[in-house]
């Protein structure tokens, strides 16, 4: 069993910044490919960014050059830096953990607000 628990959010202004943390329990973080997905109101959930284990990283298109993702395996933390937040980033973030490169995602955030206001 994964425990994952995010934190970070809020509301910032057009332009502004935040950065969500997660937090994943387990011996084995570093063997895990982790990620950031995210649901808007009415529309289905989607995936906005994602690391392998070895570091390799996605972004989705609607936030490549802004969005960052990034691991510290040492402290078993997950970040995600989000520059120049648009308010169509306005949604409920999600942390999510596959415990490999080849597995589903298992595990996940209990979310947290991102609202962008104009």
């Amino acid at each position: 069993q994964v425990h994952v628990v995010q934190s970070g959010g809020g509301l910032v202004q057009a332009g502004g910044s935040l950065r969500l943390s997660c937090a994943a329990s387990g011996r084995s973080f570093s063997t895990y490919t982790l990620g950031w997905f995210r649901q808007a109101p009415g529309k289905e959930r989607e995936s906005v960014a994602t690391i392998s284990s070895g570091g390799t990283t996605y972004c989705a298109d609607s936030v490549k050059g802004r969005f960052t993702i990034s691991r510290d395996n040492a402290k078993s933390l997950l970040y995600l830096q989000m520059n120049s937040l648009k308010p169509a980033d306005t949604a409920v973030y999600y942390c999510a953990v596959a415990i490999t490169d080849w597995s589903p995602f298992g595990f996940w955030g209990q979310g947290t607000q991102v609202t962008v206001s104009s």
